[in-house]
């Protein structure tokens, strides 16, 4: 998904300190380049806009929590489906606060939409998110933790438009929602079985 490579890690983060000190609308390449200290030739050898950098910080979040999951399936000490579904749980109310960079930046991002190359970093985002969770899903099945029959696809879907509701509600509302991450992974759970 994302490279390993230092340089690009430095943009990523200098890029996000940047949108919670200044907001996407006002951070600009040359603030990103003035601020890494790169060439905008070395910005442009990763990404060829502001927008498609935001959208692979999206992804990056994605794959982190997917490196995590990963971690907690594969542990000798993971009790089944509480733990993987605790740490998703814990995901999706931190990224849906209204504070939280990447939710600014999906929000950013939703607003532009009516910008085709906007609207395809957008879909795929959305594209990727969904492998993930299409991904999670099945993996509980294999381990035993989540029921054979239950739709893969279907319940990706779900839990991605509660990912977007949340954010878009805290976006709206400026506030945390009336659960937590045990009410929302307890939901995730009896949605599993």
């Amino acid at each position: 998904m994302t490279t390993g490579n230092t340089t690009f890690h430095t943009i990523m983060d200098t890029t996000e300190r940047l949108i919670q000190e200044k907001g996407c609308r006002q951070t600009t390449l040359q603030d990103i380049i003035r601020e890494t200290g790169l060439s905008k030739g070395a910005i442009y050898h990763y990404v060829s806009s502001k927008d498609e950098l935001l959208g692979l910080i999206l992804k990056s979040r994605v794959e982190q929590l997917n490196e995590r999951f990963t971690e907690i399936v594969n542990s000798p000490q993971s009790s089944g489906l509480g733990d993987p579904l605790q740490l998703i749980a814990e995901g999706m109310v931190r990224s849906s606060n209204h504070q939280n960079v990447t939710n600014l930046i999906f929000i950013y991002l939703l607003g532009q939409m009516d910008n085709p190359k906007v609207a395809e970093i957008v879909q795929e985002v959305y594209g990727y998110t969904m492998q993930i969770c299409t991904r999670w899903i099945d993996i509980g099945k294999l381990h035993g933790a989540i029921p054979a029959e239950i739709d893969s696809d279907v319940t990706a879907e779900m839990f991605a438009m509660i990912l977007y509701g949340l954010r878009v509600r805290s976006t709206i509302t400026q506030e945390r929602g009336p659960f937590d991450i045990k009410d929302l992974a307890a939901f995730m759970r009896r949605s599993l079985s």
